[in-house]
């Protein structure tokens, strides 16, 4: 498991805003605790795993009960599929302001192509297709915020 990885639980224990969360995966297992200290803030613990984990955390299929039902994709075309955040975040569409933007309306994509970067806890992750197609649809604007799992593009599978 990487750094990126274990950045990403822990964002999700913070978005989640739950306490505590245990992994357990091909024998290894991780926890994240949130405690509340004393007045001035929250203090992360983390325990490493001591073995080699595949780089895969499995995403949750169904919205955290504090989540709104997020609206999906009509079901009349269905050679589209929805790009979804994988992090709550601010969206960017370009690598530097004044620059064009990664994708637009119309591009045709290759898998592992980078879409758009999210700003979350002042770390910029790039979010790349796994998928490749032609982009049909930017569902948000630059330098909007998005939430886990919000429709980001809607792409025409090729």
């Amino acid at each position: 498991m990487d750094l990126k990885e274990i950045k990403r639980v822990i964002q999700m224990v913070e978005e989640a805003q739950i306490s505590h969360l245990s992994l357990e995966m091909d024998g290894i297992k991780i926890e994240v605790k949130k405690e509340l200290a004393s007045a001035n803030g929250v203090t992360h613990h983390v325990m490493l795993p001591q073995h080699h984990v595949a780089p895969h955390i499995p995403q949750p299929e169904t919205p955290l009960p504090s989540q709104p039902a997020l609206p999906a994709i009509p079901k009349a075309d269905e050679n589209c599929v929805a790009i979804k955040s994988q992090m709550v975040g601010t969206f960017y569409d370009t690598p530097k302001p004044g620059s064009p933007p990664f994708v637009k309306v119309g591009d045709s994509i290759k898998t592992g192509q980078v879409l758009c970067i999210i700003e979350a806890m002042k770390l910029f992750n790039e979010i790349e297709s796994e998928r490749a197609g032609v982009i049909e649809k930017v569902c948000v604007e630059n330098g909007s915020p998005v939430e886990f799992g919000q429709d980001l593009f809607i792409l025409r599978i090729s």
